[in-house]
């Protein structure tokens, strides 16, 4: 019975071990340090694909150490943590960037494409921004109702006031900063910061009345990027389903 090589289990495993750990500070440190102001986006950028193909290479090896039976130098517990922990920081952020490669490459996503809500006090904080929050026009709004055909204006039965207020509540349970509400304008502005890298996107709510009650339509805008993978139609989708519920 031929027997495995030490040199080559043990290094194998130790490999692993080592591996998991680069890949785990590249794929969660990186974003963390850019959140901070501590590393550009750049090599934030560069850092995670690079991360997330080592953390797969180190759970090829551990699956192949545990698998295939070999000696373990490095301890069980601790190849089994390396497999575990290079599952979660090299398949986990593929799993969720995946959905979102199908997305069009724009930032710029709003319910009314003739006339897309404005924004006003937002704008002395997009200073350096590489976006502008000039639509995109045609191009752009071909893409979205391509993309998203049911990113739509919302029509409710309630008055403007009342319709402004809310649309401010549902902005803060969203976990997003509002910057102005003002129901006389009937325009709530706010910004909401990504959890991974910390990327900053901003929003307008526009609420206009009518006879039987309001018009609400919302514009979200990232101030990086040439595409968002789909997040700001996922967050306009989320924020009028939430208005739209009954209210007490």
């Amino acid at each position: 019975v031929r027997t495995p090589m030490p040199g080559l289990s043990g290094g194998m495993a130790g490999w692993a071990v080592w591996l998991a750990l680069a890949g785990g500070v590249l794929v969660v440190v990186a974003p963390v340090l850019h959140r901070v102001s501590v590393l550009p986006l750049g090599p934030a950028l560069l850092a995670v694909p690079v991360g997330i193909l080592i953390s797969l290479v180190a759970l090829l090896l551990s699956v192949t150490v545990l698998v295939g039976g070999r000696p373990m130098p490095a301890g069980r517990g601790r190849v089994l943590g390396a497999a575990t922990f290079s599952a979660l920081t090299g398949l986990v952020p593929i799993l969720l960037v995946l959905p979102g490669l199908r997305a069009p490459a724009i930032h710029d996503i709003t319910t009314d494409l003739d006339t897309p809500p404005r924004f006003d006090a937002v704008v002395p904080l997009r200073a350096g921004a590489s976006n502008s929050l000039e639509h995109g026009g045609a191009t752009v709004a071909d893409a979205q109702r391509e993309a998203y055909p049911d990113v739509e204006t919302l029509v409710l039965s309630r008055p403007l006031a009342q319709v402004v207020e809310q649309a401010r509540e549902v902005a803060v349970a969203m976990g997003w900063e509002v910057v102005a509400a003002d129901a006389e304008a009937g325009r709530v502005e706010a910004t909401d910061t990504t959890g991974w890298f910390g990327f900053k996107d901003d929003v307008v709510v526009r609420v206009r009345g009518t006879d039987g009650g309001s018009v609400v339509d919302v514009r979200s805008v990232s101030r990086v990027g040439v595409g968002d993978l789909g997040a700001n139609a996922a967050r306009i989708r989320a924020f009028l389903e939430r208005l739209a519920a009954p209210t007490d």
